[in-house]
């Protein structure tokens, strides 16, 4: 198989015209020659940041605090979790992983409520479709077994120090909500090694230093910053000292639409297309530890193709700037997952 158009090459995604090759569900080779094709070709998405079990509530909590939407064990979305049938929160998780796989997301890293029925609940949301999911299970040591790895909600929250160790032995990740509210809980948080942090909306200086110095990954999710007013992270910051990846967060509160994230990302922060483009896809997959979102020999080829010649898309002079700023749903031709 192969698919032709404007190729995003390699990782700094240089559009060429050619082809891209793949056999036995990977990228053998990248061919530049002349084609017909308007299409451009993409690495699929991985979002680095989800709370999907959120689908039952969209657009809940209205006017309300961080806390009083989120915050366990009485935030609002954890009493509707609490209360909603285990069919109706599969069947809302299963819509919005296939619109996610629709719109061109080939993985997701799932911070999943509800201890192992959590987890086994969202395995069969993801039952029959192509995209992934690395589930990190909540609350329990039981939770975090039966999932790919433990997901916190943040330091402040709760003493993670046995869940940590328990996760370590297992030799799966951890990751852990930080610096989201303010900076209190960022040194706690980094205290337990973790594999990646989620937020740091508010870092001092030595936080970033001991970020880039212990060398521990970052997952932004700017737009559900906003809109439970905790501020912006400093995403060209975080980006000058460690990995930097994008996630979309709670459903309740956004559409799990990489490229609503992705254009938000690069017009509210001073950084380059290429930069978030990288965040949105190789990125999220260094953290999953998947072998995707680049197009090169040897990945998985997880493709998204957009319709170049699309009334929203015809016409752009810089195409990674395009498929940032403005591409949408409406411009997706084929998920390759």
């Amino acid at each position: 198989m192969h698919v032709e158009g404007t190729v995003l090459r390699g990782p700094e995604f240089e559009p060429v015209e050619g082809r891209v090759v793949v056999e036995d569900g990977r990228i053998v080779a990248v061919e530049e020659t002349t084609t017909d094709s308007d299409a451009i070709v993409c690495p699929a998405f991985v979002n680095a940041h989800t709370h999907i079990g959120d689908s039952i509530a969209k657009e809940a909590g209205a006017g309300l605090s961080l806390d009083e939407l989120v915050a366990p064990p009485d935030g609002l979305k954890h009493r509707l979790l609490r209360t909603a049938s285990r069919e109706a929160k599969v069947t809302a998780m299963r819509r919005s992983l296939r619109f996610m796989q629709r719109s061109g997301t080939a993985a997701t890293i799932e911070f999943r409520e509800g201890g192992v029925e959590g987890v086994r609940a969202i395995r069969d949301a993801l039952d029959g479709l192509d995209i992934e999911a690395v589930v990190l299970g909540r609350e329990t040591v039981e939770a975090m077994e039966a999932a790919d790895g433990f997901g916190a909600s943040g330091a402040r929250d709760a003493d993670f120090e046995e869940r940590r160790a328990a996760t370590r032995a297992a030799d799966k990740p951890f990751g852990i909500h930080a610096g989201e509210r303010d900076s209190h809980d960022l040194d706690p948080a980094l205290d337990l090694d973790p594999t990646f942090l989620v937020h740091v909306v508010h870092p001092e200086p030595h936080h970033l230093l001991r970020i880039e110095t212990e060398g521990v990954p970052v997952v932004v999710c700017p737009r559900s910053n906003l809109v439970t007013d905790a501020g912006t992270p400093p995403i060209a910051d975080l980006l000058e000292r460690t990995t930097v990846a994008l996630g979309t967060d709670n459903v309740m509160l956004n559409s799990p639409s990489m490229f609503r994230e992705m254009e938000f990302a690069a017009k509210l922060c001073d950084v380059s297309a290429t930069e978030v483009l990288r965040m949105a896809t190789v990125n999220g997959a260094t953290l999953a530890g998947l072998n995707c979102g680049l197009i090169e020999p040897d990945r998985e080829a997880k493709l998204l193709v957009l319709d170049g010649d699309s009334d929203n898309l015809c016409g752009a002079r810089d195409i990674v700037r395009a498929v940032v700023r403005r591409a949408g749903v409406d411009d997706v031709m084929r998920v390759i997952l």
